[in-house]
């Protein structure tokens, strides 16, 4: 199998370890705004695109959604199915195995930037979306450029961030993450690349947010000093008309 899909079968058991642990970019960053961006769920069909363990999948489920979700990975779709609830299919998200008009709400959970065809997946999430249903997507920010020579944090002496460099933002391009035992690809894309991609799709945009933590105290807190700084994320709710 090509490329070990992007290092994601090597590294399934490992990320759903990290999942486990309780990921703070998720659980402090980005559940509550997409948990508000999902609005209220009950008796809709959402998709959850790239849906890994399924750990949203089972948070909408709490709240009333009748969930299905794909993923590329088939440890990731197995582990999905066996903790429930949802239906569970092993799918390419270029090409979705579902009908026209099949969901009230697609979710994209920083998915996207492990999709090599980045442009057919979105594509494909407004075919499949019903009329006045909305996808709700989060996603890396222009951060991801950070892993190309002379991009991130520059420090002082002391090791205090001073300021975040950027370099070779707008080429489109594969790069290498390792941490915690996870060696994956990820893609970097400059925002018009995904912006566009969704007007292309005939989508209409609702809400743009770069979010920082909802809990001011963490501002002075090393770990999370930098999520106030730099925005690592970006937060868009499109509606299909």
């Amino acid at each position: 199998m090509s490329d070990n899909l992007g290092g994601w079968i090597a590294s399934a058991r490992a990320y759903i370890e990290f999942q486990d642990g309780g990921d703070p970019s998720r659980v402090v960053l980005l559940d509550p705004l997409m948990l508000r961006l999902c609005g209220p769920v009950v008796g809709k069909r959402v998709l959850d695109l790239g849906c890994g363990d399924g750990r949203f999948c089972r948070m909408l489920a709490e709240r009333g959604a009748r969930c299905a979700g794909i993923d590329v990975t088939p440890e990731m779709a197995s582990m999905a199915h066996a903790r429930g609830p949802g239906d569970y299919a092993l799918s390419d998200a270029a090409r979705l195995p579902f009908q026209d008009g099949t969901f009230d709400l697609v979710v994209s959970y920083i998915t996207l930037v492990d999709i090599p065809d980045y442009r057919g997946a979105i594509a494909e999430c407004a075919r499949v979306l019903k009329p006045g249903g909305s996808i709700v997507v989060a996603n890396l920010g222009f951060t991801s450029a950070n892993a190309f020579p002379n991009s991130g944090w520059r420090r002082d002496a002391d090791g205090h961030r001073e300021y975040f460099a950027l370099d070779h933002y707008a080429e489109e391009r594969a790069q290498w993450y390792e941490w915690r035992n996870i060696r994956i690809k990820n893609y970097h894309r400059p925002l018009s690349g995904y912006m566009n991609a969704y007007l292309v799709a005939g989508l209409t945009l609702r809400v743009f947010d770069e979010p920082i933590p909802e809990d001011e105290s963490l501002r002075s807190d090393p770990e999370f000093e930098n999520w106030f700084r730099v925005p690592y994320f970006n937060v868009m709710r499109w509606d299909k008309p």
